[in-house]
């Protein structure tokens, strides 16, 4: 496991998420808009396309881990997918997914639910996880972020069904340092193509999407 560490910041913290989602429940309300995408929609797209693309039936259980405002289990319900879950430590997220997804998908189901401290055996198994941001949210927390880090860890490998997929996208970690987080619990499958960016001679991508395995 990699010892290094983030920099603590306020997007690591419970109360920077209610305030957030707690404004764009307004926002919802009053002007239709369900909230920015994390990372950006094209992030989330190659995302979604690639679920849609590797195989899994339709009606395989899938989980989004810290759902937000559930962009991308509604995004999956438009390509067929049925069996979705969101959670979301915020109460507050979860109010404005279920608001978002009501009318058009009234079938995604979504959970209060925190990953580090609450029982994941009451969820079950999954054949896909996602996770877009949480990963590093927790990695920013002032409050011992390895500690949470490796709990998260144990936690999702708890989730994974046998042959199930993780997805994770971060603009945190780049690659090799989720391989070396991941690596003890699960096995690698593919990365995801991102977008690289050049600066200084040196050549990057600003975001990484890997594909976790269950061993």
């Amino acid at each position: 496991m990699d010892d290094t560490e983030l920099e603590p910041s306020e997007l690591g913290t419970q109360d920077y998420w209610q305030k957030a989602y707690t404004k764009e429940i307004i926002n919802f309300e009053d002007h239709g808009d369900p909230g920015d995408v994390w990372f950006g929609e094209d992030s989330a797209y190659r995302v979604i396309k690639w679920i849609c693309q590797c195989g899994i039936p339709l009606d395989s259980s899938v989980i989004d881990l810290g759902s937000g405002n559930g962009y991308t289990l509604t995004e999956l319900a438009r390509e067929g997918f049925s069996n979705l879950l969101g959670v979301d430590y915020c109460t507050e997220a979860i109010t404005l997914a279920e608001k978002v997804a009501q009318d058009q998908f009234p079938f995604i189901r979504f959970q209060v639910f925190d990953i580090i401290n609450d029982d994941v055996k009451t969820l079950g198994k999954f054949g896909l996880i996602h996770d877009k941001g949480t990963y590093d949210a927790i990695s920013l927390s002032p409050d011992d972020a390895k500690l949470k880090r490796h709990k998260y860890i144990d936690q999702v490998a708890e989730m994974l069904a046998e042959n199930g997929l993780f997805v994770i996208t971060s603009c945190n970690w780049t690659e090799d340092e989720l391989l070396r987080h991941f690596s003890e619990k699960m096995k690698l499958k593919c990365v995801i193509p991102t977008p690289q960016f050049s600066f200084g001679g040196k050549v990057g991508n600003m975001v990484s999407s890997v594909v976790f395995v269950s061993k």
